[in-house]
């Protein structure tokens, strides 16, 4: 990456049951606002960093259950900005049926207008 900015940070992940919406989300950044591409909707900082990620119709895009998603005990992700394309690598698992199962889902898309080159990489700080 040319010239790029590099952030590490802790998190939180939540799921809205209702809306069909997971939620990955940096502590102590400051949203300033979102950018929306196809089913994803990133949440950007004042320096544009991406600081938070949901994806929408989450249960369909990620292939399992809504009730999946509920609980996600471990998860990261890495959101990187280089020459214009955005690529995001989500980890993260979910239960299922007493069982651990690894979803590890790249979306990558070009940026609509300027972005400058940056990268965030996010673990989990806590989770509901």
């Amino acid at each position: 990456m040319k010239n790029g900015r590099h952030l590490q940070g802790k998190g939180e992940v939540d799921y809205d049951y209702k809306n069909d919406i997971l939620f990955f989300k940096v502590f102590e950044r400051e949203y300033s606002r979102s950018m929306e591409i196809n089913n994803i909707v990133l949440d950007l900082d004042k320096e544009n960093f991406i600081v938070g990620i949901q994806i929408l119709e989450a249960s369909e895009f990620l292939n399992t259950s809504k009730s999946n998603l509920l609980k996600v005990p471990k998860w990261a992700f890495q959101a990187s900005i280089n020459e214009g394309e955005i690529e995001v690598r989500l980890e993260f698992q979910i239960l299922v049926r007493n069982k651990l199962i690894e979803k590890n889902p790249i979306i990558m898309q070009p940026t609509m207008g300027y972005l400058p080159n940056s990268t965030l990489t996010c673990e989990m700080g806590s989770s509901f």
